[in-house]
């Protein structure tokens, strides 16, 4: 019963994409409507990726400059004055109010604009419809709506970096009363008002994407393509979705109750507050909900950047392994949980705000079972490879450089989940050190994992290898070299956000100042080294030698599209899927992989005995499709 109904599910999936074929039937559109305001989904995350790109060289350049405060505390930066302006103070060195506020735009620009909008953003859009065929987004008016929607919102951000009070500051997680009283420092004034402009647009951004994302995937699957044929980047796409969906309403608002709080006279997050010896009037609030409310989304956030990146090294770790993904099921599974979970471990990052010690402990195991499904994923992967006839392409260089962050960085977040050791380690450089090796450089390699693996589809060309290995193995080393080191700051008692150490009143900051300074000068280098691939990036849109159609030759849909597939991702019937996506180096098979377009009868053998089950099938939706067909043809 249940194969009759599924099969029924997949001719009808399949007759609806004749509609799309008539559909696409349209006429050439102009450059605006096709690169500019353009409703398809692979012009689109191109915005985004190049959107991502510019916002991530303006976020690593505010940490360059405050990392220059912190490493050289003595060096004058007059030379800096002709781009900051009053921003260095008349000593020659950072003022200490834009010194807060670089570090907010660092965090924001790095954590919403780049990992969250340019990676999610770009994969999510590029490779849904193709992996699973369809046509295009569920809504390409929705999608486009909610690139537009992040552009606005980024020039809001970025222009408060020009106004005359100064950006936000308040650390990226913008805590009352600091953000919540316009006259409590010049960057609680205009500059918070248009962050929290910028975040509730970026917000409605990613709700409109998100909502997307989830029906294309779960209503414009090709004919054969059930959910366990899909990749497992497609499930990271999905639970990514469902993350954002449930979590970035809570941060929209958090944000509306601290706009209330500024503008309308409301006491949500105030209470019993002086300024310069006046009490002002509002009574009943508290910043503790604040905090909630935004480690709702923030701890979700984690796993909001995490997931794709781990979604798409699942791709390029199994293509370039030559081998099946080890444990299908259980990295479904693994994301599943980890979904669940992500909502409720958020007060983790509150151990310090004098909560119940008893709930204190919930949260604490909580947070420490969370660790389950991530070692999941890190042994599937090791296990993957292990034995593997690797190729390695930078794709591959970056995955795999990927899990060893996701598991250096995760070791740390097994110390930090533990309350009586968080406690002591809280808001000092080891937190710093172990959200960038996890969230932050994990994500980011996972980024550039896969632009180096879907540049040919994107582009039709190919970037240089030689150039991606450079880069590689100066931001792996950079990397470590920049936030290993902070751990040790970190337990030695070192406070982030800070301008200067020289106030703690002990020898810590003469003891730390080569370190700091080893710190900057590796920031500095790493830094530099991405711009290796801004060139080979943008010289291959143009210059790269031309891709082959299949040039990794993986199994996945999107390389049967046309090297640069048009509006329609595919020239008349979408291909339909036969299998799972991982058929690489089977046994009694000629070729080392064998595309999910191959049908089980074409392969006798390499056939699983299950599988010789669904020859049958497959014929019984080859007469019913060809039934509808001429039905559909008269």
């Amino acid at each position: 019963m249940s194969t009759a109904v599924s099969t029924t599910e997949e001719v009808h999936a399949h007759g609806h994409d004749h509609g799309h074929d008539h559909e696409h039937e349209h006429h050439e559109l102009g450059f605006i409507r096709k690169y500019i305001f353009s409703e398809d989904h692979k012009t689109i995350a191109k915005q985004y990726l190049i959107s991502g790109i510019l916002w991530a060289f303006i976020g690593g350049s505010l940490s360059i400059i405050f990392r220059l405060q912190l490493g050289f505390p003595d060096m004058s930066l007059e030379w800096l004055r002709p781009i900051l302006g009053e921003w260095i103070d008349e000593s020659g060195k950072l003022d200490k109010e834009f010194y807060l506020a670089l570090v907010t735009m660092h965090g924001t620009i790095m954590v919403f604009f780049v990992l969250t909008a340019g990676l999610s953003g770009t994969f999510s859009n590029f490779l849904i419809p193709l992996q699973i065929g369809a046509r295009d987004m569920a809504s390409g008016f929705i999608n486009m709506l909610s690139y537009w929607f992040f552009a606005l919102s980024s020039v809001i951000m970025f222009s408060s970096l020009f106004i005359e009070t100064g950006p936000a500051s308040g650390g990226w997680v913008i805590y009352p009363p600091l953000s919540a009283l316009p006259q409590a420092m010049p960057g609680s004034g205009l500059g918070m008002t248009l962050w929290l402009t910028s975040m509730a647009l970026f917000i409605v951004s990613q709700l409109m994407g998100g909502i997307n994302y989830i029906c294309t995937i779960i209503n414009l699957r090709t004919r054969g393509m059930t959910f366990t044929k899909m990749p497992l980047t497609i499930w990271s796409f999905f639970f990514t979705a469902v993350l954002g969906l449930l979590s970035f309403p809570v941060l929209l608002s958090a944000a509306l109750l601290l706009i209330f709080d500024r503008s309308f006279g409301t006491s949500f997050y105030l209470s019993e507050i002086y300024i310069q010896g006046q009490a002002l009037p509002n009574m009943g609030g508290s910043p503790i909900l604040y905090q909630h409310l935004f480690w709702f989304l923030g701890h979700p956030e984690v796993y909001i950047v995490l997931l794709p990146a781990l979604g798409m090294t699942s791709e390029v770790i199994a293509t370039n392994s030559r081998k099946p993904i080890f444990g299908y099921r259980a990295m479904i599974g693994s994301m599943m949980g980890i979904t669940v979970l992500a909502f409720i471990v958020w007060a983790h990052h509150m151990f310090v705000t004098g909560m119940n010690p008893f709930l204190g402990s919930v949260f604490m195991f909580l947070t420490l079972i969370i660790a389950v499904p991530s070692a999941v994923k890190g042994f599937n992967y090791i296990t993957t490879l292990w034995k593997g006839n690797i190729v390695f392409t930078p794709a591959m260089l970056f995955s795999i450089g990927l899990v060893s962050l996701f598991i250096s960085g995760g070791v740390t977040g097994i110390i930090l989940g533990n309350s009586a050791l968080d406690i002591n380690l809280h808001d000092t450089y080891f937190v710093v050190a172990h959200f960038h090796l996890v969230m932050g450089a994990a994500s980011f390699f996972g980024l550039m994992a896969g632009v180096y693996h879907w540049f040919p589809k994107m582009f039709g060309r190919m970037m240089n290898k030689t150039a991606g290995y450079i880069h590689f193995w100066l931001t792996f080393v950079g990397v470590y070299l920049v936030f290993f080191p902070m751990h040790y700051t970190g337990i030695a008692g070192f406070p982030r956000r800070y301008y200067s150490f020289t106030a703690l009143g002990n020898d810590g900051e003469s003891a730390f100042t080569d370190l700091n300074a080893f710190i900057s000068i590796a920031a500095i280098i790493t830094f530099s080294a991405q711009a290796i691939f801004f060139f080979n990036f943008f010289y291959s849109i143009f210059k790269g030698k031309r891709s082959t159609q299949n040039p990794w030759k993986s199994n996945t849909l999107e390389w049967t599209a046309p090297i640069v597939p048009g509006h329609g991702n595919w020239e008349g019937e979408i291909p339909a899927v036969y299998r799972w996506p991982y058929d690489y180096s089977k046994p009694g098979s000629e070729a080392d992989f064998i595309p999910q377009t191959v049908p089980h009868s074409a392969t006798p053998e390499s056939n699983l005995p299950e599988e010789n089950d669904e020859i049958a099938k497959e014929k019984e939706i080859e007469s019913l499709l060809a039934a509808q067909n001429e039905s559909y043809n008269r």
